[in-house]
């Protein structure tokens, strides 16, 4: 499988009183990135993972061979992962993808899915994350509707390189792992919070003291059952994470969450 190492560069290392995380670290690809994380609640390498596979984000399946062919060629139609942690991955019947795994065979035929997530709102640095999936690819007989054709990627190993950090899945791992309880709203979550409340997410700076600056905008970036991140993008851009007070399970435990952290902001 083909690794992408985070290659991260220590930018500053600051933990604010109110224990909120304001370091940054900066990816090869220019993330910010928080440090620290050893003190910070966050969802695992692979739970992280697991969530952009299970997500809308777009994937292409990489296949020996089949290098020349154009991005759209390799994108599944649809993507699910079974109960043993196996990805099924839906292509048009005659797509090239599909002959490479019916000559196959009974053969070993080795496969990447590489995930892009992109953030759902407009942001410096707006890819946040890449994860691979590799594995073994075969056909799976009669699991589609006409016209399509189910492939199963066995999963050997997976890796992640997100605004967490860079970091190694293995197989069991992926399989008991689970999305995570916002992923199915986060887009929408984000874009909401955005248009309709930047008010009250530019007030989260005053959590931050002096860190910001006068002319840092605030974005919200990315939310998780753990908290929220907010990218200020001054002169120098830097993530800070908002945790909640517990794990949120719904978007209604979210709302509650989201009006603490403002009235702290506000207090």
């Amino acid at each position: 499988m083909s690794r992408r190492p985070g290659n991260t560069t220590r930018i500053t290392d600051s933990l604010d009183a109110q224990g909120i995380d304001t370091t940054e670290v900066r990816s090869a690809h220019g993330q910010p990135r928080p440090s620290g994380l050893e003190i910070a609640r966050m969802p695992s390498a692979a739970e992280r993972t697991r969530t952009l596979v299970q997500s809308t984000c777009s994937a292409v399946l990489l296949v020996p061979g089949l290098d020349a062919l154009r991005p759209d060629q390799l994108m599944p139609d649809a993507r699910t992962v079974d109960g043993e942690g196996d990805l099924l991955l839906a292509f048009a019947a005659d797509s090239p993808v599909v002959r490479a795994a019916t000559r196959a065979q009974a053969d070993e035929l080795a496969a990447v899915l590489e995930i892009t997530d992109v953030a759902p709102v407009s942001v410096p640095h707006r890819i946040r994350g890449r994860a691979w999936v590799s594995g073994w690819l075969t056909r799976v007989p009669g699991a589609a509707e006409p016209g399509r054709t189910t492939l199963r990627l066995e999963v050997g190993e997976a890796y992640v390189d997100d605004l967490w950090g860079a970091e190694s899945v293995e197989a069991d791992e992926f399989t008991a792992a689970v999305p995570d309880p916002l992923s199915e709203h986060e887009a929408e979550l984000l874009q909401h919070l955005h248009a309709a409340h930047s008010t009250e997410v530019q007030t989260l700076r005053s959590l931050l003291g002096e860190r910001t600056g006068g002319g840092a905008a605030a974005v919200p970036v990315g939310v998780d059952r753990f908290g929220l991140r907010v990218r200020f993008t001054g002169v120098n851009c830097f993530d800070a994470r908002f945790d909640f007070p517990e794990p949120v399970r719904d978007v209604g435990e979210l709302r509650r969450a989201m009006h603490a952290l403002f009235e702290a902001a506000n207090s």
